[in-house]
């Protein structure tokens, strides 16, 4: 089974960048399964139901998200809706949506996607490490192929999440920072991992804003608006080969393909 995971997708620039290069990628990898980060969808901050529906039309099978997915207050109901749009599953009992899903493939193979948000140097939330081992038990009733999307700060807190789930996570696969690494690895029983699948839009930026209007901000530290940047539009992601009977990955390979060219 090969999976293509997305990165954080950001603002129109990055819409746009999954408009004309998930379905080309998919195709030519045979791709059989695409996961997407989309928090920062809507103008660089938060999704909308519309833009949602606008990225499954590009052959985005699920859409992960993290701590910006409740910038949008109309995102709400559909969560609670949408069993292909997930929300970071270590939130407290009594958030609106779920962190977890079991999906059918063409070929009746079922994968597992969790989306999970880090604690270090961000909002204090339930356990990653213990919601995670739990609904991976859960989920391996029914199917050994699961992909964990660590939105998180740290690298530290990702490597270690690793370590822990090592053999029972397929993949797991780290967002939020907006910029690729490059540490792409299998660990010893089988889990492939990388820390940041990088960000789906404008790669001339800081991290998808204007240059000049972050640089006036670490400069005078004055309140700046911060506008969405247009040149350079990158998908970045990861592609991951899965043994569909044992989970185990297979291989794990950086994708970075540039729009327009």
């Amino acid at each position: 089974m090969k999976i293509l995971f997305v990165g954080d997708i950001v603002g129109s620039p990055g819409r746009s960048a999954a408009r004309d290069l998930i379905p080309a990628i998919r195709k030519r990898e045979k791709i059989d399964f695409v996961i997407a980060n989309a928090e920062n969808a809507a103008g660089g901050s938060g999704l909308t139901p519309r833009l949602a529906e606008e990225l499954f039309s590009y052959r985005i099978d699920v859409l992960t998200s993290g701590d910006h997915i409740w910038k949008k207050k109309e995102i709400v109901e559909m969560l609670d809706g949408e069993k292909r749009l997930l929300r970071p599953a270590n939130y407290p009992k009594g958030a609106p949506g779920s962190g977890w899903g079991i999906y059918t493939l063409k070929n009746e193979s079922k994968i597992g996607v969790v989306n999970l948000v880090g604690r270090v140097f961000m909002q204090s939330v339930e356990c990653p490490f213990r919601t995670a081992r739990d609904i991976i038990e859960e989920i391996k009733k029914e199917t050994p192929v699961i992909i964990v999307d660590m939105h998180a700060e740290a690298t530290s807190e990702k490597i270690a999440l690793t370590w822990y789930l090592d053999g029972m996570a397929s993949a797991i696969l780290g967002t939020h920072t907006h910029v690729q690494t490059a540490d792409e690895r299998i660990y010893p029983k089988g889990t492939a991992f990388l820390t940041d699948v990088g960000m789906t839009g404008p790669h001339d930026s800081v991290i998808g804003r204007k240059v000049e209007q972050i640089l006036t901000r670490f400069i005078t530290q004055l309140p700046t608006r911060f506008e969405m940047a247009e040149e350079n539009v990158q998908l970045n992601g990861a592609m991951i080969t899965i043994d569909e009977k044992t989970g185990k990955a297979k291989d794990i390979k950086r994708i970075r393909e540039k729009l327009g060219g």
